[in-house]
């Protein structure tokens, strides 16, 4: 590149015309970096103080040369200024205030002026190239891309990708499956960052979508959108499942993405090094999907908790394993496939479980509402399970149980009403026992029984209740599936979840919570400037 600043007019357009080829960059881009390279030599040579420009003609390959001086009454910066007289001298009908161009001669440059333009000129390049690069991939997240293998890093798969290089990090490619240089590999542009270095392609073999989009390239259906995959989760290397839809009804979606003889799914399945894949129709209806979802294991009945996001599925007892699949694998997947914690129970534990509920409630029945064994049993069966609902709901539905009557209907509401009292105020002196500031319960939503859960977490003023983020007070635990089993793996320790995620509080709520806890910081701002306007 040096020998380009010195070569002749044809020859530097010649050179222009290859880097621009070479690197895929616009061929100005590459004028205008040898015109910047041009402009820093010829200060080195006539002085950083003097406003000097360049000028290469793209077509005839000219080089112009000049300096920017402004017109003055009395010159101070003899580099930049040029009186009146002087400057009649370079352009008739020059005013005070014009700037003019003074013309310098071309001159050749020497070893380390040549070295220094040929770094400028090789940066600029590569910053060209490098937002090339960034533009031309930074829409394309979630396509599929065919590269070479280029070298392994650390266990990083380092990909050619033609015009750029991407990366397979090691959590994104599929166990125990072998790369070796030179291999061709399809993967998923997971995403494209701007770094300094040059953008930063991530690339990935293991995300559900990648598996989608493999469907997608072999299923004619799902690329014309008649077939649509609604759901997908994955074990890399290991198994998958996917939840199909048809907008057709005369197509069958699962049929379709298995093709004839299993030859549509069996070219996803071999590009995912024989990972295996069920294809299961997916139903809006919640438990109709777990049902699926939970194939090949055979469902005896679904409960569906909303608020929590769980649901608690019930398999015979010959079914528990197969459910639960090896270490876990079927239920997860299930899991993940539908969004809600799944609760896996034989049978007999969902008989045991109903039994010891019932047990629970009736007895509670018994002691807050002062009734009779018989009568709080009743009121389980019919599906009361807390004070709350009794309190609060229709007379006329506690009444319409047989053998109740609209007085006896009254008089359990308003035992319910006085029990639900008696615990707030036991509520209200444990929080004051913790030392939790009576400034917390004037907060919105907040009850007794939450401001009693803050105490024993140690919040107890409006500050320690102001420092926590909008997650840290109500998000819920992380929904995991619970697996019941024989010599099943222990599990993690359970994610808690935010101080008052037991009680279903939603994201707006906090907001308002943690907002009208910070309300005195900023009264507590206006008073001094208030004071000081006074003052």
């Amino acid at each position: 590149m040096a020998t380009a600043i010195s070569a002749n007019k044809a020859e530097l357009l010649a050179i222009a015309d290859a880097v621009a080829r070479e690197k895929l960059i616009d061929r100005d881009i590459v004028i205008e970096a040898m015109e910047d390279a041009i402009q820093r030599a010829a200060r080195a040579r006539y002085g950083a103080e003097n406003d000097i420009r360049a000028k290469i003609d793209s077509k005839g390959g000219d080089l112009r040369l000049w300096r920017v001086v402004e017109v003055v009454e009395e010159v101070e910066d003899y580099f930049k200024q040029v009186s009146v007289t002087d400057a009649q001298k370079l352009q008739k009908g020059a005013a005070i205030g014009d700037f003019i161009v003074d013309p310098l001669p071309n001159f050749e440059f020497g070893r380390i002026a040549a070295q220094a333009a040929k770094q400028v000129i090789f940066q600029k390049v590569r910053d060209a190239e490098r937002d090339r690069q960034y533009e031309e991939f930074k829409d394309r997240a979630g396509e599929i891309i065919t590269g070479v293998v280029k070298r392994v890093e650390f266990g990083h798969v380092v990909v050619d990708l033609g015009r750029a290089e991407g990366v397979i990090r090691r959590d994104q490619q599929i166990p125990r499956e072998v790369v070796r240089v030179g291999d061709r590999v399809r993967s998923l542009i997971l995403k494209v960052v701007r770094e300094t270095r040059g953008p930063q392609i991530f690339l990935s073999r293991a995300h559900p979508d990648f598996m989608k989009k493999l469907f997608a390239q072999e299923v004619p259906e799902i690329y014309d959108g008649v077939i649509e995959i609604k759901a997908a989760a994955r074990d890399p290397g290991s198994r998958a499942k996917i939840g199909v839809i048809s907008r057709d009804s005369s197509i069958d979606p699962v049929g379709a993405c298995v093709g004839m003889k299993g030859s549509r799914v069996q070219a996803v399945v071999q590009e995912m090094q024989g990972e295996k894949i069920d294809i299961i129709p997916w139903s809006p209806d919640t438990a109709t999907f777990v049902v699926n979802a939970l194939q090949p294991a055979q469902v005896a009945r679904v409960v569906i908790d909303e608020e929590d996001s769980r649901i608690e599925v019930v398999v015979p007892d010959d079914q528990l394993s197969l459910a639960i699949g090896r270490r876990g694998q079927n239920v997860r997947l299930a899991s993940q496939l539908t969004g809600h914690a799944i609760d896996i129970l034989t049978e007999a534990d969902a008989s045991e479980k109903r039994q010891k509920e019932f047990v629970q409630n009736s007895e509670m029945f018994q002691q807050e509402l002062d009734v009779d064994e018989t009568l709080a049993q009743l009121l389980v069966a019919e599906g009361f399970s807390s004070l709350e609902e009794v309190a609060y709901v229709e007379a006329d539905e506690i009444a319409g149980i047989e053998g109740f009557d609209e007085e006896l209907a009254s008089e359990l509401q308003s035992r319910a009403n006085e029990a639900l009292e008696r615990r707030e105020q036991a509520n209200r002196e444990e929080r004051r026992s913790l030392g939790v500031e009576d400034a917390l319960a004037d907060l919105p939503y907040l009850t007794e029984a939450m401001l009693v859960t803050l105490g024993k977490a140690g919040i107890r003023t409006l500050d320690d209740l102001a420092d926590l983020a909008t997650d840290e007070l109500i998000q819920k635990k992380r929904a995991e599936p619970r697996r019941r089993a024989e010599g099943a793996a222990k599990s993690k320790p359970e994610d808690k979840g935010g101080v008052l995620a037991e009680y279903g509080l939603s994201e707006d709520q906090g907001n308002e919570i943690i907002m009208a806890a910070r309300a005195h910081w900023f009264a507590d701002e206006e008073q001094p400037a208030a004071a000081e306007g006074d003052a």
